[in-house]
């Protein structure tokens, strides 16, 4: 054979090697309707977080945790500031005797039950009467010193997990958490040193369990997974109650606290970056032979900062869903922190879009985040197996087929730019090719398909408002637009018929960070 003709030979199976290897950027996701890989587990869904417990009387901050609820159907909420002085909850009178007010607690616990949802009660912080020091944090003055007297501290909890039980009822109770103080590991949030934090803990671990030794105790609630074998070192020595591990993670790097959102944050490229760290406690809790605590993360999100625009960015769809899907089985509930912008850490914000931790926004316009937890919540209880690591495929006991699918691309250009600069622009995205979906031995008959989708440009209210010139007041009409486009409607509603080959084919178009969801329901 001449040289010509092998030169020939190899510039061809290079074209073609390419061409198949262009072709293998596309997806194929394969289910069997039959192949059942068990009950879907939805530790996404058990917690959500919020702000503190004041802004909680607040009737917005109420309707939007409804829709939320409804629309997601978070079953615990977890917020700071449950004792600190503006709930009125402790102090003293002329001759220094303790006194108590539960009122104002009263009515948000009510609300919070009444509308299907339950408490993830975080103890603290500081009533200023209680205090030892004058150290707080936030716009609202919260307090974070030690007790001054821990046997006060003690009949305080005493008495407020009495009254939940007066009020509530044992058998309700028995269904919460109680987790003591928030992130005791940073300064800003625990003016005491760690062994003073574990003495906090042993003194309020013993009033909840005095009052039913079945009411659920636990904590650090520690910044970075930081304190988990010290916490459990310490409750083995000292035999303390723990019925739960819990500690946060952020996914940008460096840093754990932002009060005032100056800071600055890269998101981390790390692949595994949160679900890693979840994963990790997870398996150092089980070698400590731990299995039978449980593990919760009560704050998680991309960023730690309440001025990150990723939080407002459709990218935030597809981190929060691909980041759930690794942790799988690692947690019992991954508490996003949070679902409203209704949040004043830092004092009231000026924009209406200004990466707030929220789900939504302060006009409860909807951001591509919200869509994540909403398309999570539309699966059914029965998962499928499926090997394509960015979706799941799930069947309902009515015949029905549902399927989340995503693509999550980290376009992040890393260390030479910050969040705040990188999120804030407009971000077209990529095509990244075709998905094709094949659904095999599906039940005979007829079917509405529709599909859902949160992506650049849909449901994506943050892009619309950088095309607005980002108006720092939004008028009624701006708003009504906003939540038009981010209404969460179906891209596309058609009838098909399924023939008695059981099997049903779709190919979607996907970009980097897209999301669909589609919804089988049999007619």
């Amino acid at each position: 054979m001449n040289k010509q003709i092998i030169l020939l030979i190899t510039i061809l199976c290079l074209f073609n090697t390419e061409i198949f290897a262009q072709k293998n950027n596309d997806r194929s996701i394969q289910v069997d309707y039959n192949k059942v890989k068990g009950q879907l587990n939805t530790m996404f869904k058990e917690c959500i977080g919020a702000g503190r417990a004041n802004e909680g009387l607040r009737a917005d901050w109420q309707q939007q945790l409804a829709l939320a609820k409804k629309d997601c159907d978070f079953k615990y909420i977890r917020f700071h500031g449950l004792l600190v002085d503006d709930m009125g909850v402790y102090g003293v009178n002329d001759k220094g005797e303790p006194q108590y007010n539960f009122q104002y607690i009263d009515v948000l616990f009510d609300y919070i039950l009444e509308i299907g949802m339950k408490p993830f009660v975080e103890i603290g912080f500081m009533p200023s009467s209680l205090a030892s020091g004058k150290e707080t944090i936030f716009w609202w003055r919260d307090n974070v010193s030690p007790p001054n007297d821990y046997d006060r501290w003690q009949e305080l909890i005493t008495n407020l997990v009495t009254h939940f039980t007066q009020r509530y009822s044992e058998e309700e109770v028995k269904t919460w958490y109680f987790e003591v103080w928030n992130e005791p590991n940073l300064s800003g949030f625990w003016a005491g040193t760690q062994e003073e934090y574990f003495k906090l803990y042993e003194y309020t671990a013993k009033a909840v369990k005095s009052v039913n030794p079945e009411y659920r105790v636990g904590g650090p609630a520690t910044a970075g997974n930081a304190w988990i074998e010290e916490t459990i070192q310490f409750t083995d020595d000292n035999k303390s109650p723990i019925d739960f591990i819990s500690t946060h993670s952020y996914g940008v790097k460096h840093g754990y606290l932002d009060e005032f959102g100056t800071s600055g944050t890269i998101l981390s490229k790390d692949e595994w970056s949160v679900s890693g760290d979840v994963i990790g406690v997870r398996s150092k809790m089980d070698s400590l032979q731990k299995q039978h605590l449980e593990l919760h993360y009560t704050e998680w999100s991309a960023s730690y900062t309440p001025a990150d625009p990723i939080h407002d960015s459709y990218h935030e769809a597809s981190y929060i869903i691909q980041k759930m899907k690794q942790i799988g089985n690692a947690a019992n509930s991954m508490s996003y922190w949070t679902f409203t912008d209704i949040f004043e850490e830092a004092g009231p914000r000026y924009t209406p879009f200004h990466g707030g931790f929220g789900l939504l926004n302060y006009q409860g316009i909807k951001k591509p985040a919200y869509f994540a937890y909403q398309f999570m919540n539309k699966l059914a209880d029965i998962e499928l197996e499926n090997s394509d690591d960015k979706s799941w495929a799930t069947k309902d006991k009515s015949g029905n087929f549902q399927l989340l699918l995503w693509d999550f691309t980290n376009t992040h250009p890393g260390d030479t730019e910050l969040n705040q600069t990188y999120y804030a622009q407009e971000l077209p995205s990529e095509d990244k090719g075709n998905v094709t979906i094949q659904l095999e031995n599906i039940p005979k008959g007829t079917y509405e398909l529709q599909v859902f989708k949160v992506g650049y440009k849909t449901n994506d209210a943050y892009t619309m408002y950088i095309n607005m010139a980002k108006p720092n007041q939004l008028t009624s009409e701006q708003v009504k637009t906003l939540k038009e486009e981010a209404n969460g409607a179906p891209m596309l509603s058609e009838t098909i018929n399924v023939t008695s080959n059981g099997v049903f084919n779709r190919t979607l178009n996907i970009n980097e960070n897209d999301v669909f969801f589609l919804n089988l329901k049999k007619i």
